[in-house]
């Protein structure tokens, strides 16, 4: 299995291709937005009609990494459904699917702002996970803020946080790429997501300049994980 290995506030990790986060001392695999139902979602709304095949990829990508890690907990850090609508309307055999991934594992629910509320399918729900010296949440608290870089009632040192789907474009072997991925510094990390219909914001956006401090490193996704200078 290609990873990236790297270290925040002591926790050994490994970026994976996908977008996932393995953390193998916790037994833990943590993956950020996957809006699984967005086609159903934007045609419901009247939006483009994508073609329907969005779950099955991404709950594929994702059985892979269960597999790939053998993880026996799972962080799914918000926006798992791109609204509570298209939870409830996974068809049939997604839904089995989903489940069945569940059911072994201690899978651990984080409301996201496309879905706030419990989903029906096993697991537990949680506004966010403290995981020493780790605080998983779906939105970063801006810098100073309670659980990035100083320690809350918990004890959480750093911060783990998706929500804005980082992407960044680089120059890679002579050649401009652009790619999803983490971005790193030494309080905080922001997961690229991990769903299949999902755009992205460049690293260089006001947002993410202003939440990531110097140093900090972008961690492109793909076949080989690699880390580079945050582009800013």
């Amino acid at each position: 299995m290609n990873f990236f290995a790297f270290q925040l506030a002591g926790a050994a990790l490994r970026a994976l291709p996908s977008g996932g986060l393995w953390w193998p001392g916790a037994d833990l695999l943590c993956v950020s937005d996957l809006h699984l139902g967005k086609a159903e979602r934007m045609a419901r709304r009247g939006g483009p009609m994508l073609p329907p095949y969005e779950v099955r990829d991404t709950l594929g990508r994702l059985e892979q990494d269960l597999a790939a890690t053998g993880a026996g907990t799972v962080i799914c850090l918000g926006d798992s459904f791109d609204d509570l609508d298209a939870a409830h309307a996974l068809p049939p055999a997604e839904r089995a699917w989903l489940e069945r991934l569940v059911a072994p594992r201690r899978w651990i629910w984080a409301e996201g702002n496309h879905d706030p509320d419990p989903v029906p399918f096993g697991g537990s729900h949680a506004a966010e996970v403290l995981r020493a010296p780790l605080v998983f949440r779906h939105i970063a608290r801006p810098p100073g803020g309670d659980g990035a870089g100083t320690p809350d009632s918990g004890g959480a040192l750093a911060e783990v946080s998706g929500h804005y789907h980082p992407k960044a474009r680089v120059n890679l072997r002579s050649q401009r790429i652009t790619r999803p991925c983490f971005l790193l510094d030494r309080k905080r990390l922001i997961l690229p997501a991990y769903g299949t219909y999902t755009g992205g914001l460049f690293s260089h956006a006001a947002p993410l300049s202003a939440l990531m401090d110097d140093p900090a490193v972008a961690i492109l996704c793909g076949p080989a994980p690699c880390a580079v200078p945050m582009p800013r």
